[in-house]
């Protein structure tokens, strides 16, 4: 059986499904359930200065948004990284599963991987990179 592989649709895959969880943890999590000033006081409890929680939630939904996208994939996934290794940080004390008292970083460690493997991947297809868009973008055809 020959089945056809299609490494920039599994990228796209990655890339969508990161953003994704990117927004919903940032916009909905921090934003809606526990609240800026939550999570500010959250990260005050761990040590953390409160205000890098809003930082945190910007680059949440920035590289969120970037991600979904399809623009500056790699960049966004690399600023992400420390978000992304920060979070493991903060949950290792809590031992390895996410649903544990106080979230795993189990969790949190797979998504830096994924945002790790998308600094390789790149934006896939269906991006609204400048380079997808060049590739997509029919030249005319010469006079004469």
């Amino acid at each position: 059986m020959t089945a056809h592989i299609n490494p920039a649709l599994g990228a796209t895959i990655s890339r969508i499904g990161l953003g994704l969880v990117l927004l919903a943890h940032s916009l909905y999590l921090k934003a809606f359930v526990f609240t800026l000033p939550g999570t500010a006081a959250f990260f005050e409890s761990i040590g953390l200065p409160g205000f890098s929680a809003y930082a945190v939630f910007a680059i949440e939904v920035v590289a969120g948004s970037a991600l979904l996208l399809g623009i500056g994939t790699r960049v966004a996934a690399a600023a992400v990284m420390p978000v992304l290794l920060g979070a493991t940080w903060a949950h290792v004390d809590a031992g390895w599963l996410f649903t544990n008292g106080g979230g795993g970083w189990e969790y949190p460690a797979f998504l830096a991987l994924v945002a790790l493997a998308q600094i390789f991947l790149g934006s896939g297809a269906y991006a609204l990179s400048a380079a997808n868009v060049a590739r997509r973008t029919p030249v005319p055809a010469a006079e004469g």
